[in-house]
């Protein structure tokens, strides 16, 4: 069976738009979920009142599983070596940029890391709600971060007007293409947005953690949830792999995360295949069909202004119509591109 990756987030945005109160958030909403942590930044990270600042080199232990270095980006592949050491027991991994860093070439380090426990799990932009207006004057290489993000947080949307944050939303929208756009205040985003989280032994998914009591749920929560939707879509019925693709490949704005099982029948009768989409990102691993385990297509789609009736829709359409609806030899070509080989080619992994 396919060995359990760990999902790589590069977390960026310009000084002063909350990466670092965003990142707490998630720290302290952990739970059962092992993150690991790369501050790439002049910052402090509040958990146990451990400052980072100026400790390039250093690996410190949060207390609740949880792990954070400072690091230069030139060291980025040796630490990520570090993080996903199988004594770590990592679910997780979040960079966090410098303000003034080149997002993308963090992406590119990410995709380029001969590291196979890793899978790039997305980028996360930060917009900072209520001094979006100016960060764009003073930084011209705003529009171009955003155009490559996979998710965008428009933060201190408590700051703002209503009126000014559609009008923030909209434009950010508007530079971000295809990317999920979502507001947060106080940087309290749903962690399942960024990644699966780990529900500790004994806990019932979905009750109230300590962490919800001392640092709030309520409104808050309600407010990150409303930011995005997610559709579950099962199909008992094999897909046909080219119309799979056309379908991932055409899939709207807004739809950040794919994650499940797919059916291929014929096309592949052996295997199973867990496809992992974030953003413009896509891979496939299959493995065997387990003996006696049901044959279905199960994906989980996360993402902000989805259609649930339209993804139905076209998901239904991939599945394959009857005996003559049979996919040709070159039907499967197009999805093994996004099978990892021996060696990667980072490039073709983004469509």
């Amino acid at each position: 069976m396919t060995t359990q990756q760990i999902p790589v987030v590069v977390l960026a945005g310009f000084l002063g738009a909350g990466k670092t109160t965003l990142l707490n958030h998630l720290l302290r909403s952990a739970r059962g979920t092992r993150i690991g942590v790369m501050v790439n930044d002049f910052g402090d990270i509040g958990i146990d009142a451990m400052t980072v600042a100026g400790q390039v080199g250093s690996t410190v232990s949060l207390g609740n599983g949880c792990l954070c270095c400072a690091v230069d980006a030139s060291e980025l592949d040796e630490y990520l070596e570090v993080l996903t050491r199988p004594e770590s027991r990592l679910d997780v991994i979040v960079i966090e940029a410098s303000g003034l860093a080149e997002p993308q070439e963090l992406v590119r380090m990410v995709l380029a890391s001969e590291n196979e426990r890793i899978v790039y799990g997305g980028l996360v932009e930060v917009v900072d709600a209520a001094e979006f207006g100016a960060i764009r004057q003073r930084h011209p290489g705003t529009d171009r971060h955003l155009a490559v993000a996979d998710l965008v947080v428009v933060n201190k949307a408590d700051r703002v007007s209503a009126d000014e944050l559609r009008s923030v939303r909209e434009t950010v929208a508007g530079l971000a293409g295809r990317a999920a756009v979502i507001e947060a205040s106080h940087g309290r985003v749903d962690p399942e947005l960024l990644f699966d989280r780990v529900v500790p032994d004994g806990e019932i998914e979905g009750q109230m953690s300590i962490e919800d009591v001392l640092y709030g749920s309520g409104d808050a929560a309600e407010h990150a949830h409303a930011s995005y939707e997610t559709v579950s879509l099962t199909a008992s019925t094999p897909l046909h792999p080219r119309r799979l693709m056309a379908f991932l490949d055409s899939r709207p704005e807004g739809l950040y995360r794919i994650k499940g099982f797919i059916d291929l029948g014929a096309a592949d009768p052996a295997n199973r295949y867990t496809v992992h989409a974030v953003g413009r990102f896509l891979r496939f691993y299959p493995e065997p069909w387990s003996a006696g385990e049901e044959r279905l297509t199960q994906l989980v789609l996360i993402g902000s202004g989805i259609d649930a009736a339209g993804l139905r829709k076209e998901l239904a359409a991939c599945e394959l119509s009857g005996p003559q609806d049979v996919p040709d030899e070159s039907g499967m070509w197009g999805l093994l591109r996004y099978v990892p080989q021996t060696e990667e080619e980072p490039e073709e992994t983004l469509f």
